[in-house]
C-alpha cells in the first residue's frame, strides 16, 4: 500500500471540501461541548445529592459529645444506634438507609471547605465536632411523616433534618441544565451526521474517475476508502480538541471561579470530573465521523 498516495489524497480531499469540513468541525465542536457539559452537570447533580441528600432522603443527626441539643446529655452509644437502626429497619416508608461516621462527615467538610480549617496543631474543626448521621432513603417522597415521628425522640437522636424543600430547586435546576444540554446536543449530533454524509458523497463523486481507474487496476476497497476515513478522523480530532478546550475553559473560568470566590457552600465538581467529560467526547467524536464514513463509503465507492 502506497501511503504517499493516501496522504496526498487526504490533503487534496481536505482542501477540495474545505467549507464542508469546516462545517462538520464546527458542528462537532458545539455538539460535543454540549455533550460534555451534560456529563459535567450530571456529575454535579450527583455530587450535590451526595452532600445534601436527594429528593428522597432525610437525615437523622445523632448526639455527640457536648451536644448543644437539650435531648443529648451524652454522645450516642452503640446500643442506642442499634435501637435506632431497628426502628428504621422496621418502618415501611424506608427504602434504604446507611450510617455516616464522624470521620466521613469530616472528609466531606474538608472536601468542601479545603484543608485550612481541619489541619495544624489546633484545627478549628475535628471529627468530634461532626455528628454521626443516618441517611434514610424513602420509598415515596410524600410519605415521610411516619419515619420522622418514629425516630424523633429516640435516645441518641439529636434532630431530624428534611432539606428536600431547600435542595429540590437546586437539583431540579442542575437536572434541567443537563437535559437541555444533552437534548440540544442530540439535534446537533444528527446535523453532524448529515454533514458527514454529504461530505463523503461529494468527495466520492469528485473522485469518481480516479476511483473507477483504481477499481480497474485491482485496488482494494480499504485502499480506496482510507483517504475518506482519514479525512473523517482529522475533522473528528479537531472537533474533539476544540470541545475539550471549551470544557477546560468552562471548568477554569466558570466553576473554579465560583467555587473559590463565591458559592463556597456548594460542593462543586473538579478536574477529575472534567477529564471524564473530555474522555466521553474523545470517544464519541471519532465514532460520529468514522461509523457513517465506513457505512457510506461501501455505497458510494461502488463505481
Amino acid at each position: 500500500m502506497q501511503l504517499r498516495y493516501v496522504y496526498s489524497e487526504l490533503g487534496q480531499g481536505l482542501r477540495r471540501n474545505l467549507s464542508m469540513h469546516l462545517a462538520v468541525v464546527l458542528t462537532l465542536f458545539v455538539s460535543l461541548t454540549l455533550v460534555g457539559l451534560g456529563v459535567m452537570f450530571n456529575q454535579q447533580a450527583a455530587k450535590a445529592a451526595e452532600q445534601w441528600g436527594n429528593q428522597l432522603q432525610i437525615t437523622v443527626y445523632l448526639c455527640r459529645v457536648n451536644d448543644s441539643s437539650a435531648v443529648c446529655p451524652n454522645a450516642v452509644t452503640d446500643e442506642q444506634k442499634s435501637a435506632i437502626a431497628a426502628v428504621v429497619d422496621d418502618n415501611p416508608e424506608v427504602a434504604d438507609y446507611h450510617f455516616e461516621s464522624s470521620e466521613q462527615a469530616l472528609d466531606k467538610a474538608r472536601e468542601l471547605y479545603g484543608d485550612e480549617l481541619f489541619s495544624g496543631d489546633n484545627p478549628a474543626i475535628t471529627a468530634d465536632d461532626m455528628p454521626q448521621t443516618v441517611w434514610i432513603t424513602l420509598d415515596d417522597p410524600e410519605q415521610y411523616e411516619g419515619i420522622t415521628s418514629a425516630v424523633q425522640g429516640l435516645d441518641g437522636v439529636s434532630k431530624v433534618r428534611d432539606m428536600r424543600e431547600q435542595v429540590a430547586p437546586i437539583l431540579d435546576s442542575i437536572n434541567m441544565l443537563q437535559w437541555v444540554a444533552l437534548g440540544t446536543a442530540a439535534f446537533l449530533v444528527f446535523a453532524a451526521l448529515l454533514l458527514v454524509a454529504n461530505t463523503i458523497r461529494l468527495a466520492a463523486f469528485a473522485r469518481r474517475k480516479e476511483i473507477g481507474i483504481m477499481r480497474l487496476v485491482g485496488a482494494s476497497t480499504l485502499y480506496i476508502a482510507l483517504p475518506f476515513l482519514l479525512e473523517a478522523l482529522v475533522t473528528a480530532l479537531i472537533g474533539v480538541a476544540l470541545a475539550a478546550g471549551a470544557l477546560a475553559a468552562f471548568m477554569q473560568f466558570g466553576i473554579d471561579d465560583l467555587s473559590q470566590n463565591r458559592l463556597k457552600f456548594v460542593p462543586w465538581i473538579g478536574w477529575n470530573e472534567t477529564l471524564l467529560a473530555m474522555g466521553s467526547v474523545a470517544v464519541l467524536g471519532p465514532l460520529l465521523t468514522l461509523l457513517p464514513t465506513l457505512v457510506l463509503t461501501r455505497k458510494y465507492l461502488k463505481v
